[in-house]
């Protein structure tokens, strides 16, 4: 291949003066620097270095790293009726017994009032006693940790649940033979409801506690 300078140093006569054969030569010189100049700006890139569309190592940093990006959060804050609640759901499973009013199996007052104990609430054993205690309140007002009465196999309040979410509730039926949640609103136990109550510890701290380790503490009325 015949380059600029190879054709350059062919013109040049070797016969000619030494001095006009170190003008060639140098002549030469100049146009191979002009030719690697014009290859640094012509856009190439010569490796090692990162061509577009590599991946970059960042330069170490002496600060410290940026903390990783949270998964959602809980958005609402715990109620003071979330233990009671949390105690309520824990029995799901837990086999129906008559007059069970621990875990070897409950029936429905039997669970309410285990429940509502483990927080320092005093509850009577049977329904109609239960019903007869705290705050009415409308079906449209309820609100977790209420009880819910029903009208079942006798007439007035036969059963009990406990309010564990806007259309939930947990409760001993001796129907399916174990605690489990089931929803107000259905056909089943919308026609049967009659109330729901809100109970305040405040009317009940003179009452023993029917379970002597649980333990007494404060659950607001509102």
């Amino acid at each position: 291949m015949t380059t600029p300078c190879s054709a350059g140093l062919q013109a040049c006569d070797p016969a000619r003066t030494q001095a006009g054969l170190k003008a060639c030569t140098t002549a030469c010189i100049v146009i191979v620097s002009v030719m690697t100049a014009a290859c640094a700006s012509s856009g190439a890139t010569p490796r090692p270095f990162p061509t577009p569309g590599q991946s970059k190592t960042a330069p170490p940093s002496d600060g410290p790293s940026a903390p990783a990006l949270a998964g959602p959060t809980q958005a609402t804050p715990a109620t003071p009726e979330a233990p009671l609640i949390e105690t309520a759901l824990s029995l799901r499973g837990v086999p129906y017994r008559n007059g069970g009013s621990d875990l070897r199996g409950f029936d429905c007052s039997g669970l309410t009032q285990y429940v509502f104990a483990q927080h320092g609430i005093a509850l009577p054993r049977e329904v109609r006693e239960q019903f007869e205690i705290g705050e009415k309140v409308k079906l449209e007002d309820v609100k977790v940790g209420d009880l819910v009465f029903f009208r079942t196999v006798a007439k007035g309040a036969s059963h009990v649940g406990i309010v564990v979410d806007e259309d939930e509730f947990v409760h001993a039926p001796s129907s399916t033979g174990a605690v489990r949640v089931e929803h107000l609103s259905s056909a089943y136990w919308s026609k049967r409801f009659i109330a729901a109550k809100r109970v305040a510890p405040v009317e009940l701290a003179a009452r023993p506690l029917p379970f002597p380790e649980a333990p007494r503490t404060s659950r607001s009325a509102n």
